[in-house]
């Protein structure tokens, strides 16, 4: 334990800086900052999210416009962020303050997003390592059986210890820094994340029934086009590519000025919309060999990753093993989101007030194990707590996703379009290389995406208030 304290202060000493001087740290290259974002953006949104949000929204369909969403509306929020975040060379609000100190708020207000998802997402996260211990230890018939998962979740012991060292290893990850800490785990787990997504799809795909999952998946069927297939795919990118989280900021202010920044974006966006792809090959060609292509089961929503894949692995040869690499592959992918957020925070706390690292790691990993409880807890022993019908961590979800990610989204668009102007970021990208997708930018940040943003907040209100169904 000695040996390790001293290497992280060894390695403190160089990556630990005030807001005074402005040396952050920063990534080894290209490469190292792309696996880095991947990582971020490569979490429970793709794993988990997305595949439950492609079999309730038609599958094929919903892939469509996802794709299509990715390649321009979500291009253009990305390259913003990560533009503006090398440009100051600070984090989410140092980058508002650096640009028009009256917009500072803005920093703050997206700052709340890491702050508050960090707590349930590492509940959740917590829940995989259980369940990837159950399938390693030769236990993992017991997760497929009818009540596990409520009984589990419900327990006020078992979430908690898991969800601390969850968030432990986290924020010791993020104590090494930028290249040694964020960069070097990012290199390691997001290649064994591929490798173990691929081989599980290939392998799902070789059992009787799955080629009608695959179909389903990658046929779009436009008769059943609907509004909230659009509303969904849209919201989904928040969550998948990690934007309005102040996560593109902060990567972006360690990416070197020399690096071409479009090409980056679009490697970053392959990544994230690739694993994306490979999850629902993964995922809905299981659900098919089991259940036949059942609404219900396809339907399952958030339940589908701790109730239906159990029951799916355990129904299949080989399930044990499956299901034991299935976990540590969601484990991996929930891990490097877990770190981005704690990093963001960390950025935020260092450029504004000077703290060190290891100390505002340290704070960042009781805060959040804090308001974790709550969120453990709201399934059982605070289960009779709601804030608008729902439990503490559907709320916390709600409120950052559906709500503070679209208001800082729609903030940052204006704030580009009308305040500062669209030039901050295409010259930001011209250091380096051509901005082939400038137009589309531009168009994109000033008009469209204001438009949708406003639809997926609007929407995302009244559905929770029953006032409309999606």
């Amino acid at each position: 334990m000695g040996g390790f304290c001293n290497e992280v202060r060894c390695i403190m000493k160089k990556e630990n800086n005030s807001a005074h001087n402005h040396n952050r740290g920063s990534f080894s290259g290209r490469i190292g900052y792309v696996l880095a974002v991947a990582g971020s953006a490569v979490g429970l949104g793709n794993i988990w999210r997305f595949p439950y949000l492609a079999a309730e929204y038609g599958g094929g369909t919903f892939l469509f416009f996802y794709i299509l969403f990715a390649i321009t509306f979500g291009f253009s929020l990305m390259i913003a962020e990560v533009a503006l975040g090398r440009k100051t060379g600070r984090g989410v609000v140092g980058t508002f303050q650096s640009l028009d100190k009256r917009f500072t708020f803005m920093g703050w207000l997206t700052m709340l997003v890491p702050i508050l998802t960090l707590p349930y997402y590492s509940v959740t996260g917590g829940w995989v390592m259980h369940y990837g211990m159950l399938f390693l230890t030769g236990q993992g018939a017991k997760t497929a059986e009818t009540g596990f998962f409520q009984s589990f979740s419900a327990n006020p012991l078992w979430p908690v210890f898991w969800l601390c060292i969850f968030v432990a290893i986290s924020c010791i990850i993020v104590m090494f820094g930028v290249k040694k800490g964020i960069e070097r785990t990012s290199k390691i787990f997001l290649p064994i994340l591929i490798v173990l997504n691929i081989a599980i799809a290939i392998y799902v795909m070789t059992l009787p029934g799955a080629l009608d999952g695959v179909l389903y998946y990658i046929t779009p069927d436009f008769s059943k086009l609907s509004f909230g297939t659009i509303i969904a795919a849209l919201g989904q990118l928040f969550y998948s590519m990690s934007l309005a989280m102040g996560i593109m900021f902060t990567y972006g202010s360690y990416l070197n000025k020399k690096e071409n920044l479009e090409a980056s974006v679009r490697h970053i966006e392959l990544f994230d919309t690739g694993i994306a792809f490979l999850s629902g090959l993964m995922i809905l060609p299981a659900v098919f060999v089991f259940s036949g292509g059942d609404a219900n089961v396809l339907n399952s929503g958030s339940s589908l990753l701790f109730i239906t894949m159990p029951q799916v692995f355990m129904s299949m040869p080989f399930g044990q093993a499956v299901g034991a690499v299935f976990f540590i592959l969601v484990f991996f992918a929930a891990l490097t989101s877990a770190i981005s957020f704690v990093e963001t925070i960390v950025s935020v706390f260092q450029d504004q007030f000077g703290w060190k690292r290891i100390p505002i790691c340290i704070g960042t990993c009781f805060g959040a194990i804090v308001i974790g409880l709550a969120a453990a807890w709201g399934f059982g022993w605070w289960s009779g707590v709601t804030i608008f019908g729902m439990n503490i961590s559907d709320f916390l979800d709600f409120f950052t996703n559906s709500i503070l990610m679209p208001i800082s989204a729609l903030f940052t668009c204006i704030f580009l379009g009308f305040i500062v102007g669209t030039s901050v970021v295409a010259d930001e990208v011209k250091l380096s290389s051509r901005f082939r997708s400038e137009k589309m930018f531009i168009v994109i940040t000033k008009w469209i995406a204001p438009v949708c943003i406003v639809a997926i907040l609007v929407t995302s209100i009244l559905s929770a208030a029953g006032l409309f169904t999606i």
